[in-house]
């Protein structure tokens, strides 16, 4: 009579793991092993690393047909963490390990030819699908996080061979990884010459969650400004942390920022794909919005991105989440992150730069100015002109902004901004009638608190032509400028200075 086992495995799914039972039955027949349950190319190729690792381990290929069935079977099963699940349930089934503990154990891992177990994408999903299920993660070593007051328990595993003692003696246990506070600041403000228009705008976005775009010649810090964002945002949480580890987890990307207590930072080249960008590919993974969730997405050389790639952007900007569609399911991805943009005002990047001329032909010109100006640039509040600094300001001591001033600022503004919120809600000062759809902008002007210099200033700039989503980009940013500087009314230099941010200076 045949032998039958099975182990629980599981199966990446966009952000989570689905459970799959791995049933390994033998019979007479020729040897070989068979794998059944709507297998990829990925999970077939597995047949030739577990007979490979098996032998490897010291262990004995049974001389009997296997018969793999991978549950439930009207889902694709893809990925190369099947190999360890299905070796150990081949083993078990033959007598060669202790059957102990394996029922209560959720095992993932793929196999080398020499026996050794490979690290594989998803870990942090595998951990908390064990969780759930109230079973023990046995897999590769790996980074695994903290969720709350929820701990994963589980072993790293390091070879097929160590599973001869039984499940309950391999590996070692899983270690956790927690937010350490903020780090040291490794680039600063300070150490970025003049730009203080640019300092300031960044504080203002990164106090109200805001979209920048810096548009100046090359080499003069819009790339370094843009790191430093990170360093004046608030201290990444422990829910923060284990959201953007199960992200980077299951795109299969180390991030030693992250691990270390810092917001992510991505910076994707201009050539990447829509795929890449948003996410998607077979099987689906997140795209860079999704690994910058909870941190810092720069976009450098905006100009030079495609256009239907920067049209891809608005969705998850406004939403801040990503759903892939594809013919098996619909996946979804969060994309909560700071939008920085830099480029340069034309292709060759001296346009109004006095120290350089302008080698540009008027059509180029213009379509690089089109992208600058479409509609993914409506949804950047603010906008900063850079020039080149002088000798003097490069070559002298640093006593601009620096990344701890910026960090204080920041900080305050959001602390005033939770508290005016907090009365507000309190005090039920917004009317019903203003909540209504179509009366956002009504609704923004009564929570601004405009005093009558500030809503005269509105109407002025209104009258040349801001758009209605204009006018909504300018009101946020002067609320924010207004809680920066601890004010319950939005003033008239508040609108003002919000004005300055959005003036499109390139459209000529």
């Amino acid at each position: 009579m045949g032998a039958t086992f099975c182990v629980t495995t599981g199966m990446v799914w966009g952000m989570e793991a689905q459970p799959v039972r791995v049933e390994v039955s033998l019979s007479g027949g020729l040897p070989g092993i068979a794998i059944v349950g709507r297998p990829d190319s990925s999970v077939l190729e597995a047949r030739s690393r577990v007979r490979c690792a098996i032998r490897s381990a010291g262990f004995s290929l049974p001389r009997e047909a296997v018969t793999v069935n991978l549950s439930p079977s009207d889902v694709r099963k893809t990925g190369t963490a099947f190999d360890l699940p299905i070796a150990v349930a081949i083993l078990a089934a033959t007598g060669q390990i202790p059957r102990a503990g394996l029922a209560g154990s959720l095992i993932v891992g793929e196999l080398s030819l020499e026996g050794e177990v490979m690290p594989v994408r998803g870990l942090m999903a595998y951990g908390e699908l064990a969780q759930s299920l109230g079973m023990t993660l046995v897999g590769p070593r790996g980074a695994l996080a903290a969720h709350a007051d929820r701990e994963v328990t589980g072993r790293f595993v390091q070879t097929l061979a160590q599973f001869r003692g039984g499940v309950d003696n391999v590996g070692e246990p899983v270690e956790v990884v927690r937010a350490s506070g903020r780090p040291p600041v490794v680039t600063d403000f300070a150490d970025v010459a003049g730009q203080e228009i640019a300092k300031r705008g960044l504080a203002i976005a990164a106090a109200g969650r805001l979209g920048v775009l810096l548009i100046g010649p090359p080499g003069i810090g819009k790339t370094m400004l843009a790191r430093c964002v990170p360093d004046i945002l608030p201290p990444i949480t422990e829910e923060e942390m284990f959201e953007t580890l199960l992200i980077h987890s299951v795109a299969g990307v180390s991030d030693e920022r992250v691990e270390a207590g810092q917001r992510p930072f991505r910076a994707p080249h201009h050539s990447a794909s829509i795929a890449g960008l948003i996410g998607g590919g077979r099987p689906v993974r997140p795209g860079e919005v999704s690994l910058a969730h909870n941190g810092v997405l720069f976009l450098d050389e905006l100009g030079e991105f495609a256009r239907n790639t920067l049209g891809a952007l608005r969705q998850p900007i406004e939403e801040g989440s990503v759903r892939v569609t594809r013919a098996e399911g619909s996946y979804t991805f969060p994309c909560r992150f700071q939008l920085i943009a830099a480029s340069n005002p034309c292709p060759c990047g001296h346009l109004g730069d006095p120290g350089q001329r302008c080698t540009c032909s008027e059509g180029a010109v213009s379509g690089y100015r089109a992208k600058l100006t479409g509609p993914l640039a409506d949804r950047i509040d603010v906008m900063c002109l850079l020039e080149r600094p002088t000798l003097a300001e490069m070559m002298g001591p640093a006593t601009g902004s620096s990344t701890a001033d910026l960090r204080a600022v920041v900080t305050r503004a959001r602390e005033f901004a939770a508290w005016r919120r907090a009365g507000v809600g309190a005090a039920g000062s917004t009317s019903p009638r203003l909540a209504r759809r179509g009366a956002r902008i009504a609704q923004m002007v009564e929570e601004s608190r405009l005093s009558g210099e500030a809503i005269d200033l509105l109407n002025r700039a209104s009258a040349r032509g801001m758009s209605a989503r204009g006018i909504t980009s300018v009101l946020r940013v002067a609320r924010v400028v207004a809680d920066m500087d601890q004010s319950e009314h939005v003033q008239p230099r508040h609108l003002a200075e919000a004005l300055g941010y959005r003036e499109r200076t390139l459209e000529g």
